[in-house]
């Protein structure tokens, strides 16, 4: 399996990547990144780019490619919806229709968010632009799935790039054991988002196009559910 990771530098993109790297199945990794990893491994090639706009200039690279874990986001405070928008909504699309273009075959995974809306009706900007980001993905002719994890615990070195984040899991992190036991359908891990994409990627299509928490843990434990999450 030939893999290309969006956003391996966040929190969720270091368990993706992680999870690629260790996975036997998985022949080679493309980062795109606007700055280099610091991960050296024969599986990764990074593809050092800045217009997220536009990967026309790349897409020679992204042939015969079957998957995409797109796990690039950051979060809506600070930010304006246009540039939210911009950010969450066209950076998506325009590496969705490009690997499309180049690989037709190519299953795309996209990191949403529990509460996303794709009716546009949320008072909550970010929910109306994932919402909005889900359903253009959708209505693509390519193999989509959308991930909508809840709270998701940075694990195996992962780390939040968001400030704020990165507090709130420092103090949360010591309540995690707890909340896995009392409720395991609402919580996961980073090394368990990325286990959940490559499980999702080798069901060609079978899986849910929406996954949540609960879906994600089954895929990552090997025990998909039996019927698609419904949105």
């Amino acid at each position: 399996m030939r893999v290309v990771i969006f956003g391996a530098s966040g929190m969720i993109g270091h368990g993706a990547l992680r999870a690629c790297l260790l996975d036997d199945t998985v022949t080679e990794v493309l980062a795109v990144v606007r700055s280099p990893l610091r991960v050296d491994h024969p599986k990764l090639r990074q593809i050092t780019h800045t217009d997220f706009t536009d990967f026309s200039p790349i897409q020679d690279q992204f042939t015969d490619l079957d998957a995409c874990f797109y796990c690039l986001g950051v979060s809506a405070v600070g930010h304006t919806e246009d540039a939210y928008t911009r950010i969450t909504l066209d950076y998506t699309l325009a590496a969705a229709r490009t690997l499309y273009a180049a690989s037709p075959a190519i299953t795309f995974l996209y990191v949403s968010g529990e509460g996303a809306d794709p009716t546009g009706t949320s008072r909550q900007m970010w929910a109306r632009v994932k919402g909005r980001t889900e359903n253009e993905l959708g209505a693509m002719e390519m193999k989509a799935h959308m991930f909508r994890p809840g709270y998701i615990q940075p694990v195996d070195g992962a780390v939040s790039r968001t400030t704020l984040y990165r507090v709130v899991y420092r103090i949360t992190g010591v309540l995690y054991p707890i909340l896995r036991r009392v409720v395991p359908r609402y919580v996961t891990t980073t090394r368990s988002v990325g286990r959940a994409m490559l499980a999702v990627a080798r069901a060609d299509g079978a899986a849910p196009t929406l996954l949540r928490n609960g879906d994600i843990n089954d895929f990552a434990l090997g025990h998909p559910p039996a019927r698609p999450t419904a949105s």
